[in-house]
């Protein structure tokens, strides 16, 4: 009964709840108790495995928890939290060092993955972490600076040369997949429209064109349709270039009269992966070309996957011929990651790199680095660097010090003056606006934005908001943080208005 009704329970959640956040915070949830409370209902009692994420299911997922459960049940659920007991780790046969998340261990796992996988395998994260022999000094012992003893490997002069791979051949980066790449609202719809490409490639979505700003996962995305369908077919024509490599192709087939040579390289494709088409503005030459291979990709039922900053419409000194085209198919837009994605991104790519972050730390530095998933992963390399260099665990405290400069730009840049100066521009409305007792739609909307910009954005509590707002009592800032919270997930436009917004003020 217990199980079957908690089990029921989670399959509704996952139907209701956004798919990132069932997939962080609910499903790993282990099996709760249900125990009959007389005619009052039953109590639910889960076990939590931290504190952290303890606290964070009671004051967001409790509720709703208790509201489905109870009317799977047909009477009332109530829900009890609680820690569940540390498990005594397993001893093992080999001595482990005394922290886990230390500097020697961390390489030590890095070392041990670069010499038992192809060097291909290895992520670029990982990479960074591996020595190489330019890393070494000149004077070590040995040669080429190998340790002593250690033999020299073979002169790469008698190896026979190895077939270029696939992904190579293709410009491919392999560890840029869908098994790596973090879901969430902000790109389900992209995501799902990449899946089906990468199953049945120019049969639907023809052309499928990405767009959204800068470090949101467009290029991951790319590259993980054209890895997998080099994966189901090996033989596949797949290739991706950056809109640059293009228009220098372009170039060098135009100074040296072979245009066959560049209809022959992209007329053929049975994928072209073409990342920032924005870049083919005012290159009246390279545009012509491109609609030409665009043409006879098309005809002969080829894929043709594009990126830019902007929708098609967005795009200015493009030929319209293009635009339209761009605009036949299927157009999605890449979000700004909610926050429970930009956790979840953080553990899953501490955890790729062999330093897996505690759920309150990359909460933290969650809530603190917006922007995009590019400098995310910039925090958590500093958060990784500073443990490893201090030879310190990875706590709050250790983030907060490896981020100071970050969080005192952010602290030193945006004030809530500033907010309502931008956003009174940004709507064209006066800074007055913001104090006033005016309540038309024009304003009284704006002036929510901004309250909701500066709870996000700044330090500052309800009270302390609703004063730098002409008085108002913290109540009505509550009421609009909430409000335009709401809406946000909802609304699409409004959601890159927000976004914009904070782009602008982040600088």
């Amino acid at each position: 009964m217990s199980i079957d009704l908690w089990q029921r329970g989670c399959e509704r959640l996952a139907t209701e709840l956004p798919e990132q956040q069932y997939t962080t915070w609910i499903r790993p949830l282990p099996p709760a108790d249900v125990m009959e409370d007389g005619e009052a209902g039953a109590v639910v009692s889960l076990r939590v495995p931290n504190r952290f994420k303890l606290d964070w299911i009671r004051s967001q997922y409790a509720h709703r928890i208790e509201t489905v459960l109870s009317e799977l049940a047909g009477k009332p659920v109530r829900l009890e939290l609680s820690l569940a007991p540390r498990e005594t780790p397993a001893l093992s046969p080999r001595p482990l060092p005394s922290r886990p998340n230390s500097a020697a261990a961390v390489l030590q796992r890095a070392m041990s993955y670069a010499t038992s996988a192809p060097a291909q395998a290895v992520p670029r994260q990982q990479a960074a972490l591996i020595p190489t022999a330019e890393d070494a000094p000149a004077n070590a012992p040995g040669a080429a600076g190998l340790p002593a003893g250690r033999p020299a490997p073979e002169p790469v002069e008698s190896r026979a040369p190895a077939a270029p791979s696939p992904a190579s051949r293709s410009r491919l980066n392999p560890a840029l997949t869908f098994d790596n790449l973090v879901a969430g609202r902000a790109n389900q719809m992209a995501r799902t429209a990449a899946l089906h490409v990468a199953g049945a490639p120019g049969v639907m979505y023809n052309p499928l064109f990405i767009y959204g700003g800068v470090g949101l996962g467009k290029t991951h995305l790319i590259h993980a349709v054209g890895n997998a369908l080099l994966k189901d077919n090996p033989n596949a024509r797949v290739l991706y270039l950056h809109a640059e490599q293009f228009i220098s192709d372009v170039v060098k087939n135009y100074q040296r009269k072979t245009f066959d040579e560049l209809k022959a390289k992209y007329h053929q494709l049975d994928l072209l992966l073409i990342d920032d088409v924005q870049f083919f503005a005012g290159k009246e030459r390279t545009q012509e070309e491109f609609f030409n291979a665009f043409e006879a990709l098309l005809a002969k039922k080829a894929h043709i996957i594009m990126t830019s900053d902007t929708y098609p419409k967005g795009l200015v000194d493009i030929d319209e011929r293009l635009t339209s085209r761009f605009d036949a198919g299927l157009t999605v837009a890449i979000e700004p990651p909610e926050l429970e994605m930009r956790v979840a991104i953080l553990l899953a790519k501490s955890k790729a790199e062999g330093a897996p972050m505690p759920e309150d730390v990359a909460f933290f530095v969650a809530k603190n680095v917006r922007a995009n998933v590019r400098e995310l992963e910039g925090a958590l390399r500093k958060v990784l660097a500073y443990a490893k260099f201090s030879h310190k665990e990875i706590n709050i405290a250790l983030a907060r010090e490896a981020l100071k400069d970050l969080l005192s730009i952010q602290n030193r840049q945006i004030s809530v003056e500033n907010i309502q100066k931008t956003v009174a521009d940004f709507y064209k409305i006066k800074i007055a606006d913001m104090y006033s007792k005016k309540r038309p739609a024009s304003i009284a909307r704006p002036r929510q934005i901004a309250m909701y910009l500066a709870k996000e954005l700044t330090q500052k509590s309800l009270p302390e908001i609703g004063e730098l707002f002409g008085g108002r009592d913290h109540t009505t800032v509550l009421h609009a943080v909430r409000k335009i919270g709401g809406e946000r997930q909802k609304d699409t436009e409004l959601n890159q208005q927000l976004h914009v917004l904070e782009q602008t003020l982040k600088g």
